[in-house]
């Protein structure tokens, strides 16, 4: 389970640049709730990690700015009765999150012109709407 955190398949996370918190969780569990550390926190420090390119650095800081707390990014998972199964949903959930922050934005749309038989197909569905509205009205007195 311990090991380096796969981001992207060119981004990995050295095990050493990942901080683990435990502590007690509020979720299901029964009796057992009250003795095990279940509820895991996992943090990583983006704005001073060795192993992410200053190009990723500065896109993910920009996309996680409203989650970061002084340059490190924390998820929690207490969902699990399992300090395990807890420790795997939080490293999904940091390796997501990465990702989606250091992914290069989509490429800009090219405007377009409507075709010229969507512009046939709109104007037609007027007129027909037109001749339903002009068939319900109330003939003058």
């Amino acid at each position: 389970m311990p090991g380096p955190l796969q981001v992207t398949p060119r981004l990995t996370i050295p095990e050493v640049e990942l901080s683990w918190r435990f502590s007690r969780s509020s979720g299901p569990g029964g009796q057992s709730v009250n003795t095990t550390d279940s509820r895991v926190e996992l943090s990583f420090d983006v704005a001073r990690s060795p192993s992410l390119p200053e190009h990723l650095r500065v896109r993910a800081l920009a996309a996680l700015a409203h989650r970061l707390s002084d340059g490190v990014l924390t998820v929690a998972a207490s969902e699990r009765r399992s300090q395990l199964q807890n420790r795997e949903a939080a490293e999904q959930r940091l390796a997501e999150l990465l990702g989606k922050a250091v992914a290069p934005p989509p490429a800009p749309r090219r405007a377009t012109k409507p075709t010229k038989g969507s512009k046939e197909r709109r104007l037609e569905g007027k007129r027909q709407r037109s001749e339903l509205k002009k068939s319900r009205r109330v003939q003058g007195d």
